[in-house]
């Protein structure tokens, strides 16, 4: 019980912080790239658009932060085993993104936000690139920290205490998870930022706001999604390699394969195969394509369930060492299949924008008013097959979840800490909406084009 309620209160504050995250990448780099193509081409229009996003990444950045701070809190309360066993590793990348990542956002955000009317041109669009650039280099940080507890790489183990230590920075940084993995969160940052711009652009366009403005919104979102969305369908097919070959037992819980193929068919869609049920009915299946999704081979092989647990039984000691599979099939499903529909609609919308009917055709705004869902669904179900796939280890091969847990911790403790946290994300969740929803809906706020000399207006709420 106190396992589960440990678990289910981080995976809780965890996936309510990832909400935020993404938006916050995301809507970092189009605001920068807004502004500077009002700092290249002076048209006025590129400035009320970037004050307005702005507003947008600031409210994110407020409420990204305060969800946050819980999460580096919980490994001292609730994991306090977990800390105390790898802290000489995992605490180096944490201690590097509060100290570079967090320090160069947050003072370069706070330059950008009250420095409109203070510091020139060139300087201003500087501070928001490196708001940018701070927040891709935080999540660069916690990845590599996450990357490590997937696949440790880069320290020994101290013959004395038995604990790891970090001998070799380099390796959490060119770990190959890390590396694949993080590449997939930049660019599902950037999908889920650009979703936002477009819904948002939509949506004013469908109350007859100016279409000379957020048309050029909407066409930069597009122009960022849909490349964007391909790529991460990319890279998140060769960390699927990269993951079978350290976490079999993650890929092959993915496809509820039970028993060891070569060749491997993927299921589009199946009945069964849960832990209880071995023996699933795939409805759909497509030949040779989980061979080529694990291994990059037509023939590949992949591992089945049942003589990995008998492996890992063997090599670890008596135990279970199969995830919950319904979890890693059906999360999996519902990021490929989302991520299929978010590219349809972004080139549908370049169709249109080709057309020249981007502004006006009321399906096509209405669809993509309502499509910002998808990417929120697709990061919580990434992370869901990340991070539900490692169990029942904390860290693999070296500690086990029930291991990790704080000894001082009680039962009704973590009760009362579970309920508190739902009710305060489920505040913080209702106060970013209703902000997102508020702002959004604004008007533009008036910008005159102004000459090189002049200050830059203000910044206005």
């Amino acid at each position: 019980m106190r396992e589960d309620l440990a678990r289910w209160q981080f995976a809780f504050t965890s996936v309510n912080h990832f909400l935020f995250v993404p938006v916050t990448i995301g809507l970092g780099f189009l605001t920068a790239i807004l502004q500077t193509a009002w700092y290249r081409r002076g048209n006025p229009e590129y400035l009320r658009l970037t004050r307005f996003f702005g507003v947008l990444l600031v409210i994110n950045v407020a409420i990204g932060v305060v969800t946050g701070l819980v999460q580096e809190f919980q490994f001292g309360m609730n994991w306090s085993a977990y800390s105390k066993l790898v802290g000489n590793v995992f605490g180096a990348p944490l201690a590097m993104e509060g100290l570079v990542a967090f320090f160069l956002e947050s003072t370069f955000l706070g330059l950008w936000l009250f420095g409109w009317d203070k510091l020139s041109r060139r300087v201003h669009l500087a501070t928001i690139w490196l708001v940018a650039i701070g927040s891709v280099l935080s999540a660069a940080f916690i990845l590599a920290a996450n990357s490590w507890m997937q696949h440790p790489v880069g320290y020994v183990t101290n013959p004395k205490t038995h604990q790891p230590q970090l001998n070799d920075i380099w390796a959490l940084f060119t770990n190959p998870v890390f590396v694949w993995g993080y590449a997939k969160v930049v660019l599902a940052a950037l999908v889920t930022g650009a979703a936002v711009m477009l819904a948002v652009s939509a949506w004013q366009l469908r109350r007859g706001a100016d279409k000379s403005v957020f048309s050029r919104s909407m066409r930069l979102s597009l122009v960022v999604l849909v490349p964007t969305i391909l790529l991460a369908m990319l890279v998140g097919d060769e960390l699927g390699v990269i993951e079978a070959r350290y976490q079999p037992m993650k890929i092959a819980a993915a496809e509820a394969q039970w028993t060891t193929c070569q060749p491997c068919s993927f299921s589009l869609f199946q009945i069964g195969g849960g832990n209880n049920d071995q023996t699933p009915k795939e409805i759909i299946a497509i030949p040779h394509l989980l061979s080529l999704l694990a291994t990059n081979h037509w023939n590949g092989k992949v591992i089945g369930m049942t003589p990995l647990q008998h492996q890992y039984a063997a090599k670890y000691g008596p135990g279970y060492y199969v995830p919950n599979v319904f979890i890693q099939y059906w999360g999996m499903r519902v990021m490929a299949y989302l991520a299929v529909v978010v590219f349809l609609v972004g080139v549908w919308g370049l169709w249109l924008s080709r057309r020249g009917k981007l502004a006006t055709s009321r399906r096509f705004l209405w669809v993509a008013t309502w499509a910002v869902i998808l990417p929120f669904l697709i990061n919580t179900a990434g992370w869901l097959l990340t991070e539900s796939g490692r169990q029942p280890w904390i860290v693999q091969g070296i500690m086990l979840t029930k291991n990790g847990l704080s000894p001082s911790v009680s039962t009704p403790m973590l009760w009362f800490s579970v309920i508190a946290f739902v009710l305060l994300y489920g505040i913080l969740g209702t106060v970013d909406l209703l902000l997102m929803l508020r702002y959004s809906r604004k008007e533009l706020a008036p910008a005159a084009a102004g000459s090189e000399e002049e200050p830059i207006p203000a910044m206005q709420y």
